[in-house]
């Protein structure tokens, strides 16, 4: 792990036309004194910043990959688009960073750049979200949450709420507001919430449809859903600005929802202010989804820098709030 502050200063030109966004604040950015050179250079890949869930995940990193923690951090926003996160690794390589952190918008088409960080001996730490590659050996190790078993538990939660309020022998009907498709997220909280709805005879799923991570496009598709089912019982909302969205729809439309109302909300991430929600009983339940990867990420990483090994898949805890 030789390659240090002084340099990236050598291709800060070449690369500083291109439309990058930088966390370019730090003045010792072309220091090349000796304290400099020991600076740990990372490389953070982000989705975007569609959500307030990545938002606070985004500023875990920017607070642990400090100067004063041993580190210079650049920061690529990947605005939502495979191509810009492709081509942000790309340049962490020429760049010959220390460490590449990825969080990929979709599991898939990742081959490719992430063997030219292999062969560029350059580990690259999975956060968050995963991929899927021939070799699992391109990447170093992932961190983040067990997306199945939240919406496993999510279903549970369902079914143990339902049994309380003696609705065990209704037929329940379900929308998903998925979240971006083919990403970790979405897939695991899809696949755990259904393994629990397959083994509900009067469950039924009405439709499932993406709505990207966001309010707004979750209220379009929950407007969708209200105006086609008109007996929706519940709504899972594979985050919670997708729950805000619905809950929009649902005023709008007129429809109750809530502790007090007719449609059950079941949210995913529990930011502070979807748990604010859950407080004044418009969602029923919020999964945790902990966004505060830096601190363990800065764990493995000085596990690396001396030379241990680090588990392949390393789960954060969580609960959920009701």
């Amino acid at each position: 792990m030789g390659k240090r502050i002084c340099l990236l200063g050598c291709v800060f030109l070449l690369l500083s036309g291109c439309g990058r966004e930088q966390e370019l604040e730090n003045p010792a950015f072309l220091d090349t004194t000796e304290e400099s050179e020991n600076l740990i250079v990372v490389g953070l890949a982000q989705v975007g910043s569609e959500s307030d869930w990545r938002l606070a995940n985004t500023q875990s990193y920017k607070e642990t990959f400090t100067e004063e923690n041993g580190y210079y951090l650049l920061f690529e926003d990947g605005q939502q688009k495979q191509e810009n996160q492709v081509k942000a690794v790309r340049n962490f390589i020429l760049q010959e960073v220390d460490y590449i952190v990825l969080d990929p918008i979709v599991e898939t088409g990742w081959d490719a750049v992430l063997k030219e960080a292999k062969d560029a001996g350059i580990p690259v730490i999975l956060s968050d979200r995963s991929v899927q590659v021939e070799d699992s050996e391109l990447y170093t190790c992932w961190v983040g949450s067990d997306f199945k078993a939240e919406g496993e538990k999510a279903g549970m939660w369902l079914l143990d709420y339902l049994k309380e309020k003696d609705r065990l022998e209704e037929e329940i009907q379900i929308v998903t507001l998925q979240g971006t498709l083919g990403s970790t997220a979405q897939i695991g909280r899809t696949e755990g919430f259904n393994r629990v709805l397959g083994d509900q005879e009067n469950w039924v799923m009405l439709e499932q449809q993406s709505g990207e991570f966001t309010q707004a496009k979750a209220k379009e598709v929950m407007e969708y859903f209200l105006r086609t089912y008109p007996d929706i019982d519940v709504v899972v909302c594979e985050n919670d600005n997708m729950a805000f969205g619905a809950m929009d729809a649902m005023r709008e439309a007129g429809k109750s929802f809530g502790k007090k109302g007719d449609i059950i909300v079941i949210a995913f991430d529990a930011t502070e202010a979807a748990l604010e929600a859950v407080e004044r009983g418009e969602i029923h339940v919020d999964f945790e989804c902990n966004p505060l990867l830096g601190p363990v990420v800065d764990k493995t990483i000085k596990k690396l820098e001396l030379g241990q090994k680090v588990d392949k898949i390393q789960y954060v805890e969580e609960t959920y709030f009701d």
